[in-house]
């Protein structure tokens, strides 16, 4: 029998986390946790509410009276909000442009952090984000660290963005993308590193089979038979 084990996933925007933490964690029969979902989806209410993302306890008060629901769907997770289904909405250029202030806020990040363990708390589990695996997971037995170039990283996006109809041009997403690597990287609470102990997987050159590959082998190296 093979027993489950917590693999935190880590990166900068853009570098195929969430697709790469799905396909291994159905790979493995693993449960799939997208923590920057949650983020977005308290974002997305804000902005819906009017509320200033900027100011730091409306957005802690906004999270405690916020429902964060992620459930399995046929097409990888749904993200529901107080009961309604945010999945692409909260996938919105305008989110994105967002989201980076609303998790710098360290009580707004407190309270995501556990909630993110309790949904960790069943073996076997891949949970993506900029944190996992230096304050979520910090016991995570395997730490990945998932990077890409920044133009890679933008090619990507513009590819995402254009099945969703989003139009927004590939020079203008290379420069989101470095100014969210900048502010993820700088911020005060929690910011994106790599852990000391966390494998880094530069997947530029490789495609997503190979890096769900490489992670897969990895992560059954570390089970307990």
């Amino acid at each position: 029998m093979v027993y489950g084990i917590q693999i935190a996933i880590d990166g900068p925007a853009g570098a195929g986390k969430s697709t790469v933490a799905k396909m291994t964690a159905e790979k493995l029969g693993f449960t799939y946790i997208d923590t920057g979902a949650m983020y977005r989806a308290l974002t997305h209410k804000a902005l819906s509410e009017d509320i200033d993302i900027n100011y730091e306890d409306a957005m802690k008060h906004l999270l405690e009276d916020t429902e964060i629901r992620l459930l399995p769907s046929t097409k990888g997770q749904a993200v529901l909000v107080d009961g309604v289904d945010v999945s692409e909405a909260i996938r919105s250029q305008e989110v994105t442009k967002r989201v980076s202030a609303v998790a710098a806020h360290p009580s707004v990040r407190l309270l995501m952090v556990d909630k993110q363990r309790q949904l960790a708390n069943d073996k076997g589990v891949v949970m993506d984000g900029r944190d996992i695996g230096t304050d979520v997971l910090p016991d995570a037995q395997l730490k990945i660290f998932l990077t890409a170039s920044v133009e890679e990283r933008a090619l990507r996006r513009f590819k995402e963005n254009s099945v969703r109809g989003n139009a927004t041009s590939l020079e203008q997403l290379q420069a989101d993308i470095s100014e969210r690597d900048r502010a993820d990287s700088e911020r005060k609470a929690s910011p994106l590193r790599q852990a000391d102990d966390a494998v880094l997987i530069d997947s530029t050159a490789m495609t997503i089979e190979e890096v769900v590959d490489k992670i897969s082998e990895l992560a059954e190296e570390r089970m307990v038979r």
